[in-house]
């Protein structure tokens, strides 16, 4: 099965899916991380908080760790936006690839690109037969995320862990916050799936084949 997974920065899809995606990958699946943004920004004094060189090499290594081909996409970060070159990426992606199975960010998403990615994801994804939505961060919105799929990853947390621990720019800014909320949250899935670890997917559409 030829998989894609879908994210706005790089540091995303390690948190929303990267036990599900180094799972695909042990497996034998064909698995592409396409990220939409360079994914460097700067602190509201204008200082840098990641460079896209640094970011570019985080994502890198993260994707090694979890056996995923990295595509990268060259939006600026908080600057993307729902337009035809957005939209026109990914659906080349999906040709080229003959990808089946998609995952994406949550639509109810609060962050901007993860709203404007998670929109042109479903957009340009109507065809796959398999399309899942995660969250990549813990705020709340006014609408509900509905988890309903759960991938066991007990085997994969800690490729998860170590996919996360390389973004070294950004765990200086947030401490061991991510890991900890994470880890809580996998560990919760799974208690409600019947296993050690799990994430949780909310399912766009599902073909039973």
């Amino acid at each position: 099965m030829n998989i894609l997974a879908i994210g706005a920065h790089f540091d995303d899809l390690e948190l929303g899916c990267g036990g599900t995606v180094a799972r695909h990958a042990a497996e034998g699946n064909s698995v592409y991380a396409y990220v939409a943004t360079k994914s460097g920004y700067k602190a509201p004094d204008n200082s840098t908080v990641r460079s896209d060189e640094i970011a570019l090499a985080e994502g890198k290594a993260a994707m090694n760790i979890l056996g995923a081909e990295l595509i990268c996409g060259s939006f600026p970060a908080f600057e993307v936006e729902f337009n035809d070159e957005l939209n026109r990426q990914i659906v080349q992606i999906i040709q080229d690839k003959n990808i089946q199975r998609i995952y994406t960010h949550w639509i109810g998403d609060t962050h901007h690109d993860h709203q404007v990615v998670a929109r042109a994801s479903l957009h340009a994804c109507r065809h796959v037969p398999d399309v899942l939505m995660y969250r990549s961060n813990w705020y709340d919105t006014s609408v509900s995320f509905h988890g309903n799929f759960y991938v066991d990853i007990s085997d994969y947390w800690q490729k998860k862990e170590d996919a996360i621990n390389v973004h070294v720019s950004e765990i200086k800014r947030t401490g061991s916050k991510w890991i900890e909320y994470f880890k809580r949250e996998a560990k919760n899935s799974g208690l409600r799936a019947g296993v050690k670890y799990a994430e949780v997917f909310e399912v766009v559409k599902w073909l039973e084949k």
